[in-house]
């Protein structure tokens, strides 16, 4: 499909795609074979690994389109942020294997541990990272049995944020400088309830107060991240999918090619290679983030079921392995690699098709990115090194 995409450019992408999925095939065989236990006495390490590569980037990278994400190694431009993914990982893992999140002191430590990377991505600026970072963290909380109502109120101020902004021409102005939305305030009361029923804090409701102020705080915040703190490009992205057609040819461009293009592949598709959206380079990034569009376009609404199918079905192995694992720490890799792979497919494919604002996230295994392929073949290493090692099961005497 990359070369599809490039078949009138001259670009060699397609055959550098092939050559970093061997050498991730690779890595990942060799992990296969090392016991997946060895990580946990170097999480630390690993973890410290993570945050000076962060670090470094900030400091010696290469900047391109308003973020400042790679660093140059014997000629070849590498993300650390997508390795950062497999690190925090590996560390959340030990993490919770020694305590579950069945406590908020675990929760909270959890989410200290996470703070430092993900705010260093987010500075790059990377928000489609931290996104991710942010699907990981809720994934293996949920599987080292937090409370899901602490899932929903770490997750709260974000809704709080979108409503505020949403509700904003329908906002209660109570000064100059405090707006709140109807929406957002029916939203952070509904919050606080969630506290009152979740939170250990109910004496003088301490435990209402604070989700509900939680969320008032999370909506400002987001009004001012608006204002002061998300770049022009952010904005535009998420503008242009709640009204596409308000910058057609500009913000919005990319999301209106990419669903003409799938809309224009029907149930078949027109063929490989024979797409006129994809060979005639109508739709921007193709080969990267709206890959998804040319399958949509060259192999139909069938070509896009089987895709689908495949990582169900992935999915569905990654989730076998984290329940036959031995330990928790193997469960908890799988699960963590899981939600990283769900998270960014659905985002992936839903901004290709007009669903999810357009976040940098790529589809996995199949959008061109050196660092994010051979990232994925880690991950998928790491989790077959838990498979291998677990108790194996007896079908027959």
């Amino acid at each position: 499909m990359i070369r599809s995409t490039e078949l009138n450019q001259g670009l060699t992408d397609w055959w550098w795609h092939w050559l970093i999925g061997g050498i991730g095939c690779l890595i990942a065989l060799i992990l296969a074979r090392i016991r997946y236990e060895n990580m946990l006495h170097w999480h630390w390490i690993t973890y410290t690994l993570v945050n000076i590569s962060l670090i470094a980037v900030m400091l010696i990278g290469h900047s391109a389109k308003g973020a400042q994400r790679w660093i140059g190694v014997f000629g070849f431009n590498v993300q650390p942020s997508e390795f950062a993914k497999i690190g925090i990982i590996i560390t959340l893992a030990a993490l919770l294997h020694k305590r579950t999140a069945s406590s908020l002191d675990s929760v909270f430590r959890a989410l200290a541990i996470t703070a430092v990377p993900w705010g260093l991505v987010f500075l790059q600026p990377d928000l489609a990272t931290s996104l991710v970072f942010g699907a990981i963290v809720l994934g293996m909380l949920y599987w080292a049995n937090a409370n899901p109502g602490w899932l929903i109120l770490m997750i709260s101020p974000i809704v709080a944020a979108i409503l505020f902004s949403i509700s904003w021409p329908f906002a209660i102005a109570f000064s100059k400088d405090l707006t709140f939305g109807f929406l957002g305030l029916v939203w952070s009361i509904a919050m606080g309830i969630v506290g009152w029923r979740t939170l250990p804090w109910r004496r003088f409701g301490l435990g209402t107060i604070g989700a509900w102020g939680l969320n008032m705080l999370g909506g400002e915040l987001g009004l001012f991240a608006w204002k002061y703190l998300l770049k022009d490009y952010q904005k535009d992205r998420l503008t242009s999918f709640i009204n596409p057609n308000a910058d057609p040819l500009g913000s919005a461009y990319h999301q209106i090619q990419s669903r003409i293009a799938i809309g224009a592949g029907e149930w078949w598709g027109w063929g490989l290679f024979k797409g006129p959206m994809t060979q005639l380079n109508f739709v921007p990034e193709q080969h990267t983030d709206f890959i998804f569009s040319a399958i949509g376009e060259e192999f139909g609404f069938i070509g896009c079921l089987l895709v689908l199918l495949v990582f169900c079905l992935l999915c569905l192995r990654l989730l076998h392995v984290a329940q036959t694992a031995k330990d928790n720490f193997g469960s908890l890799l799988a699960i963590g690699v899981l939600s990283m792979i769900v998270f960014q497919m659905i985002v992936n494919i839903g901004m290709n098709v007009g669903l999810a604002p357009v976040a940098g996230i790529p589809l996995p295994w199949m959008s061109y990115g050196r660092s994010a392929m051979l990232t994925n073949f880690i991950a998928l290493g790491v989790v077959e090194s838990v498979a291998n090692f677990r108790s194996k099961q007896k079908y027959w005497s």
